[in-house]
């Protein structure tokens, strides 16, 4: 096979608020990190050990959008997408590089009330049930149930 393959599916938790930054023709790109966690028992001491890995995620245009309008701290989200790597020239001098996921798909996994939760636990407010209030998008179903002959 001479082909090749850059794709990255993270499921983690965002670990600070979607950033946004607008260019001139109406483009634009969002950055937030993403934490995703590896448990595992240490065979010699028998205690539960977590290990955090951070990673960049940029989403651009109109799914940036959605990200910032939707995404808060904590919430948990699933990303697909691919690695790339940049650099550039620090205030000091010397060369800086990092490794982001492209984001090309996204899925919100944080409930309505989950990521409310959130956001009052980090405001210090108490909880109120508010139904007109809404974190992710209301995408309409459609209820009506047919009558079909498939064993599932």
């Amino acid at each position: 096979m001479s082909g090749t393959l850059n794709k990255v599916m993270l499921i983690g938790h965002l670990g600070d608020e979607v950033k946004i930054h607008y260019f001139e023709g109406g483009n634009c790109i969002a950055r937030f990190p993403l934490a995703t966690n590896e448990t595992y028992t240490n065979r010699q001491t028998g205690e539960k050990v977590t290990n955090t890995d951070w990673h960049n995620i940029v989403v651009r245009n109109k799914a940036a959008e959605i990200c910032e309008k939707y995404l808060s701290k904590g919430d948990k989200v699933y990303v697909e997408g691919r690695l790339k790597n940049r650099q550039w020239q620090g205030e000091d001098g010397n060369m800086r590089y990092t490794t982001e996921v492209h984001v090309q798909d996204f899925t919100f996994l944080t409930t309505k009330n989950e990521s409310m939760a959130n956001v009052q636990q980090s405001s210090g407010t108490p909880p109120q049930n508010n139904p007109s209030s809404s974190t992710a998008p209301e995408i309409p179903v459609d209820n009506t149930e047919e009558d079909d002959d498939l064993p599932f």
